[in-house]
């Protein structure tokens, strides 16, 4: 057995193939700083840290991950393109198709991948492409041969520094500073119920602030570059202290309320004329 490479600020973006014979054969893409750990969540449950979309239809492989990625930023890109490459502009021009009928889920997932990889931005960046499962690899067509620059092997990864957690850790990751969210602190999501952006309020607010402004009134979305206001991102995360289960819980709206109050701008954010 070959030996498990180990690889430092690990940015990693993965495929998943179902093999509960009810499912089998449905694949799921995500992004990870640490594989090892992100598989055994997907198997475990949502109690676990597992993703909806994979819960209770286990077990799951991890087949392949594409990683290499500058920041996180970036791998989130390219996750969010790959998982909705008739959506992204980047794929617009090949206009990629729903899987056809004798085309697999898992075929379509490589076939878009294999685009993917020969256009910008991605196709400037030193990727590697990463067969987890020889059983499930499949060698590119040549004429849709990643770039030269790009490396593809087959072998275990470990990724390196990476803050510790516990699979029973319900602490989210914020995508923009690689920071845990933790109990207490206000958390904010994209409008776009496609995007998988979580970050802190401040750390989206910095994106979002420009020269000479105290207050955000918009920006863009830095994974999936929709165009939204400050106020209505607000008004979503109150929305979700006031009720919705995926929220914080009432025992941290204390603390949240005490974020609000450091931060008495983002009380002017309902204002969209601002």
């Amino acid at each position: 057995m070959s030996e498990v490479e180990v690889v430092e600020d690990f940015f990693g973006v993965y495929l998943l193939y179902c093999l509960n014979p009810k499912y089998k054969g449905r694949t799921y893409i995500g992004y990870t700083r640490d594989p090892n750990r992100r598989i055994m969540q997907h198997n475990r449950g949502t109690w676990a840290g597992g993703a909806y979309r994979t819960n209770n239809k286990g077990p799951w492989k991890m087949v392949m991950i594409v990683h290499g990625f500058p920041n996180n930023i970036s791998a989130l890109r390219f996750e969010w393109a790959w998982q909705n490459p008739t959506t992204t502009v980047r794929l617009k021009h090949l206009n990629l198709k729903k899987i056809p009928r004798k085309e697999t889920e898992f075929k379509f997932k490589l076939r878009v991948l294999c685009e993917m990889l020969r256009v910008g931005p991605w196709c400037r960046l030193p990727l590697v492409i990463r067969w987890l499962e020889e059983q499930y690899r499949e060698e590119f067509p040549i004429e849709r041969a990643p770039p030269g620059h790009m490396t593809i092997v087959q072998g275990a990864v470990k990724s390196k520094n990476l803050k510790p957690s516990t699979s029973l850790s319900t602490n989210e990751e914020c995508l923009l500073c690689s920071n845990y969210i933790t109990d207490g602190q206000a958390k904010l999501t994209c409008l776009n119920s496609n995007c998988q952006l979580i970050s802190h309020i401040t750390c989206l607010a910095d994106i979002f602030l420009t020269s000479g402004e105290y207050v955000p009134i918009e920006g863009t979305c830095p994974f999936c570059n929709t165009k939204i206001k400050w106020g209505d991102l607000i008004r979503k995360m109150r929305g979700c202290f006031q009720g919705a289960e995926e929220c914080v819980s009432d025992e941290s709206s204390e603390e949240v309320d005490k974020e609000f109050v450091d931060h008495p701008s983002w009380f002017l954010d309902c204002d969209d004329d601002l």
